[in-house]
């Protein structure tokens, strides 16, 4: 399984990836996530799915890449073009998968932005090729392991937050995937994209860079429920009282 976020905020974009791939009993690590960076025009993708499916899209797209970017002046156009790979993909191969007992299941987020952009763009695409647009409402999107890191972004993402706040909730939420599902693990990728700088920004980061940061998040998270001002809930160590009705 994979964990994937991009989060698309008023002064930019933050998307965050783990590198676990989990073949049969074998993990290994890889990098889920693609780049195209040149002046005033800077998008990422990232994916989640089978890892064969994957490969093939992106080798596809970065022939489509050599040929075509230089047209490409909004996101949506690379998106549509990525789009357009991963439905040849599904031409060639998902019979042959399904036939197999597999799922064609290739999902990816692209996030960035683009000479005639007036501001990053964030979208969500579907195995079938068509996308999503990621608006202000709920400016977040998971693919992979979504259940468990979405609780922290609801509470706490909104289109209004700060590019550093939204990093740190993305990694709380990744931290909460990682404790609660065994297929999500360190090394992780980050990208920044600050609004109008058409220039991503790539880190990778360890478990010993980050573990105190989870240890940090968990001891105040005891602290806040010890702390949780329910004094109702004393009702609920005391024995009930049943009354007699008239």
């Amino acid at each position: 399984m994979t964990y994937c976020l991009g989060i698309r905020t008023r002064e930019g974009i933050v998307g965050l990836a783990d590198t676990r791939l989990t073949s049969g009993t074998d993990t290994t690590t890889a990098k889920k996530i693609f780049t195209v960076k040149r002046q005033q025009h800077s998008f990422f993708i990232m994916t989640s799915g089978l890892r064969s499916v994957r490969d093939k899209a992106i080798t596809y797209f970065k022939e489509v890449i050599e040929t075509q970017d230089q047209s490409f002046h909004r996101l949506y156009q690379a998106v549509n073009k990525f789009g357009e790979q991963v439905k040849r993909v599904a031409a060639e191969d998902k019979q042959n998968l399904e036939d197999s007992g597999m799922q064609f299941n290739l999902y990816a987020i692209v996030g960035g932005q683009l000479e005639k952009d007036k501001e990053p763009m964030l979208y969500m695409l579907y195995p079938q090729g068509n996308w999503i647009e990621v608006g202000e409402n709920t400016p977040y999107v998971i693919i992979g392991n979504s259940g468990f890191g979405q609780p922290i972004l609801k509470r706490s993402i909104t289109y209004n937050s700060g590019l550093e706040f939204a990093l740190k909730s993305a990694f709380l939420s990744f931290d909460a995937t990682r404790l609660s599902a065994n297929d999500v693990a360190y090394p992780i990728d980050t990208v920044v994209l600050p609004r109008d700088a058409y220039d991503l920004m790539e880190h990778r980061f360890e478990e010993r860079e980050l573990g105190h940061v989870s240890d940090f998040w968990n001891e105040r998270l005891r602290q806040a429920i010890q702390e949780l001002p329910v004094e109702v809930l004393d009702r609920a160590f005391t024995k009930s009282v049943l009354r007699k009705s008239s």
